[in-house]
C-alpha cells in the first residue's frame, strides 16, 4: 500500500482533465465492439462453450479524491449478447480507476445476478498490459455473491489480463476459478474478446467545454472524503 503521510484529510491538486490522466487506461475510453467473443464455463456433466458479441463503452469521470489518495476513472457498462440474439447473456457495470502514485490499477465490477468484486494489479502509466486479481475472504481486494451463488458457484478467484494493442484495439482475458459442489476440483470459467473502436468517450464534466474549470484542489470540484470539512453553507457554518 503507498504510504500516504500521518494526514488523511488533506486533498492533493488534480487535473481536471481526466482522459489525459488516466496513465494505462487512455487508450480504453471510448466505446468499443467485440463481435468475436468466447465464453467457456460449466454446465451440467462439463463444460460448454459460447461465442458473443460484446458493447462496451467507457467514459472518463471527474477526479476522485479520498483524503491525500487521488483516482482517474473510466465509469464502465458492457452489455453482451449471443450472436443474432436480444436477449441479455451478460450485464456488468464499475469503474476501471487509475492510481498515479501507487502506479496500480482497479477495477470494480457489478453483475445483477447478485455479485460484486474489488481487483487491483500494478501498473506503469505506459504499460501496454496489466493484469488484476481478486479472492474470496479478502477485504480490500475481494469478492462477494448472493448466498445461492457462495453456496453453489462459489468464485474463489478472478484474475483478468488487460492487453492494448498498436490497432486501435485492446482485448481481454478474465478468469473466474469457481467451487462447484457436484465437482471434485476448482472449476475455470473463462471469457476473452477483442474490442474495436466504434465511436469517442464523452468528456469528464470538469473538462466539458460549457463546464471546464482549471482550478483545482479541495472545495473545487470534488467531493471526496476530507472535502466536506471546506464546504459551508448560505449561513456561513460548516457542513
Amino acid at each position: 500500500m503507498t504510504d500516504y503521510g500521518s494526514d488523511i484529510y488533506t486533498e492533493p491538486d488534480g487535473s481536471p482533465d481526466t482522459l489525459g490522466n488516466l496513465g494505462p487506461l487512455a487508450t480504453m475510453a471510448g466505446v468499443w465492439e467485440g463481435l468475436q467473443g468466447s465464453d467457456r464455463h460449466p454446465v451440467l456433466g462439463g463444460n460448454e462453450a459460447d461465442t458473443f458479441v460484446e458493447h462496451y463503452e467507457l467514459h472518463p469521470i471527474d477526479r476522485q479524491t479520498n483524503g491525500p489518495q487521488l483516482l482517474y476513472g473510466l465509469r464502465y457498462h458492457t452489455h453482451i449478447t449471443k450472436p443474432g440474439a436480444v436477449e441479455t447473456f451478460h450485464d456488468q457495470v464499475g469503474y476501471w480507476l487509475w492510481e498515479p502514485a501507487a502506479e496500480r490499477v482497479t477495477l470494480t465490477l457489478g453483475i445483477p445476478r447478485g455479485q460484486v468484486l474489488l481487483a487491483s494489479g500494478p501498473a506503469r502509466a505506459d504499460a501496454s498490459a496489466f493484469e488484476l486479481t481478486a479472492s474470496v475472504g479478502s477485504e480490500v481486494f475481494g469478492i462477494l455473491s448472493n448466498p445461492f451463488l457462495d453456496r453453489s458457484f462459489r468464485t474463489l478467484s478472478y484474475r483478468i489480463l488487460v492487453t492494448v494493442h498498436d490497432d486501435q484495439s485492446w482485448s481481454y482475458e478474465e478468469e473466474g476459478v469457481l467451487q462447484i459442489p457436484d465437482r471434485s476440483e476448482p472449476v475455470s470459467h473463462v471469457d476473452r474478446n477483442t474490442l474495436r473502436r466504434i465511436g469517442p468517450p464523452v468528456a469528464n464534466p470538469l473538462a466539458a467545454p460549457a463546464g471546464a474549470s482549471t482550478t483545482s484542489g479541495p472545495g473545487h470540484g470534488s467531493l471526496g472524503i476530507g472535502s466536506l470539512r471546506s464546504i459551508a453553507d448560505v449561513g456561513g457554518r460548516r457542513a
